[in-house]
């Protein structure tokens, strides 16, 4: 489900998230939502087997590699891996499966919606928090309100 109400009852009841498939390359999207959702108060737990650690944080091969609860697993992987990593979501008892952008596998989802998870597919978890939660603005400035009207009453340049 991607309505709004579950995605701020996921992004509000979450504190631990594994994402998998988390580059070590700044530049890379799934680095900097790792690092904005680190930054806004998340346990962010790496899971790419090439790396032994991202951000700070320790990384893991895998999710059963990892010895603490999950509450969201966050795939940055191909549509054809999400099977695999949907079992293995299921199988350390995390609560939610989340697709990134781009990313849709509809076997992943029901394997994890029949468990139980919650499932969000097709949606960046940094793009949903800063929507919901105050971090977006039409010209880059976190204004914490999010709205369909322009301010008014900006200050204007003085272009003399």
């Amino acid at each position: 489900m991607s309505d709004i109400a579950t995605l701020r009852r996921v992004l509000q009841q979450t504190r631990s998230i594994a994402v998998v498939g988390l580059s070590a390359d700044w530049s890379r999207p799934s680095n900097f939502a790792a690092k904005y959702m680190l930054e806004h108060g998340y346990r962010i737990i790496p899971v790419n087997p090439r790396y032994d650690e991202i951000l700070g944080q320790k990384c893991y091969p895998d999710l059963a590699a990892i010895p603490e609860p999950v509450d969201m697993v966050d795939v940055f992987r191909k549509p054809a891996d999400c099977v695999a990593i949907a079992e293995q979501a299921v199988a350390i008892g995390a609560k939610t499966l989340w697709l990134q952008l781009g990313v849709v596998n509809d076997e992943a989802a029901r394997i994890a919606r029949a468990a139980g998870l919650t499932v969000v597919q097709d949606r960046c978890v940094k793009i949903e928090y800063a929507r919901l939660f105050g971090g977006l603005h039409w010209f880059g400035v976190n204004t914490r309100v999010i709205s369909a009207r322009r301010p008014t009453g900006l200050p204007r340049p003085n272009l003399v």
